[in-house]
């Protein structure tokens, strides 16, 4: 267990290193300008939540069967089961049942 406490110690330590290099360096106004690091793919701005809220209205609607044949078609016996980029085609698709 102690070991842990000395890594943890160890890691500290280098990063308040780094943070007084940075300090030093923008004291001295060295800071130069780090390149940019391309964002990554915007995810789909629906969310699992979302889905199934839709689901469940559908669901509720008597339109069980045809809610769990939908999820079938995405390869999923479940919602949790559905990729995160297909939920956006998923939703159209159960919006209109």
């Amino acid at each position: 267990m102690s070991e842990i406490y000395l890594t943890l110690a160890d890691g500290f330590e280098k990063l308040a290193a780094g943070y007084r290099t940075l300090a030093a360096n923008s004291a001295e106004g060295q800071i130069t300008e780090q390149p940019s690091v391309a964002e990554p793919k915007q995810e789909s701005k629906i969310s699992i939540e979302m889905v199934r809220a839709v689901l469940a209205e559908k669901s509720q609607e008597g339109k069980t069967r045809a809610v769990k044949a939908l999820l079938m078609k995405y390869d999923a016996g479940k919602l949790s089961g559905v990729k995160p980029e297909d939920y956006e085609s998923l939703l159209k698709e159960a919006e209109v049942l």
